[in-house]
């Protein structure tokens, strides 16, 4: 696939059509992405706030995604300068940045993701086709292209929800239900107050017109957020479905081969 054909994902953000799979990447190895790729997920998250990757990690990454035909996003540490370039002078299609609970955050982060902001400017990366593109031409595509998503994963997130959707050039929510689960301390079996909040932020992105990401546990929870309007799902991670395969091989065959020989 090429880069003109897959790089498309602000189009399919808008298009409000068919639902986005992707998955988190948290072990810094190429081939769970190029797997993810071939099963045809629509993205990947590269995981640069929880996991050990650098700067050449992310960059193979990266480049593995693109072999793969998946879009890749880069969930950043914070949304600082070094950490936003990092993963779009690589290529990324996107970023995804935590703990955006207020309008004033949400606004660095686009500063910060846009030519027109604050980006720093250089066409000599990847993203620049290595100084193929001039510097007009690589700042309106770049800018056109890139995705910016910001995680709600913090109470004052949901008082300033709006305001927070309002932001110009902010092109998709992430509902952080985990994160959110613990700073509300709501340890209630089903997290009835987490599940309230999710309610008040899918109505409020409706009535924005913005689309939503979410981390959906099941078939059937991911039936209802999609019925609720939700379009891109983050199914697990590498790592969990790698624990998860091998939990179920582990008990199939320790079922079979218990008898004595």
């Amino acid at each position: 696939m090429s880069l003109l054909t897959r790089r498309k994902l602000k189009d399919r953000l808008k298009a409000n059509d068919a639902p986005l799979f992707g998955t988190f990447i948290k072990t810094p190895t190429v081939h769970g992405v190029e797997i993810i790729g071939g099963l045809g997920y629509d993205f990947v998250i590269i995981d640069a706030e929880h996991a050990p990757f650098d700067r050449s990690a992310i960059e193979l990454l990266i480049l593995a995604a693109r072999a793969s035909g998946v879009m890749a996003l880069v969930r950043v540490g914070d949304t600082h300068a070094h950490e936003v370039l990092t993963a779009l002078d690589n290529g990324a299609d996107g970023v995804v940045a935590p703990h955006i609970w207020s309008a004033d955050r949400a606004k660095q982060l686009v500063a910060m993701s846009r030519y027109g902001g604050k980006r720093g400017f250089s066409n000599s990366p990847r993203a620049g086709g290595y100084g193929a593109r001039s510097l007009w031409e690589h700042v309106d595509l770049a800018d056109s292209e890139v995705a910016v998503i910001a995680m709600i994963e913090d109470p004052e997130a949901i008082e300033n929800i709006d305001a927070i959707l309002a932001t110009e050039g902010l092109d998709a929510i992430f509902i952080g239900r985990g994160d959110l689960t613990v700073a509300m301390n709501d340890r209630v079996p089903g997290a009835p107050l987490v599940k309230e909040a999710t309610e008040k932020l899918l109505d409020a992105a409706q009535r924005a017109s913005k689309p939503v990401f979410i981390l959906a546990a099941n078939p059937d929870e991911a039936a209802y957020y999609r019925r609720r309007g939700v379009r891109c799902f983050v199914l697990s991670s590498d790592q969990g479905f790698l624990r998860a395969a091998a939990q179920q091989a582990l008990s199939a065959f320790s079922a079979v081969c218990t008898e004595p020989v």
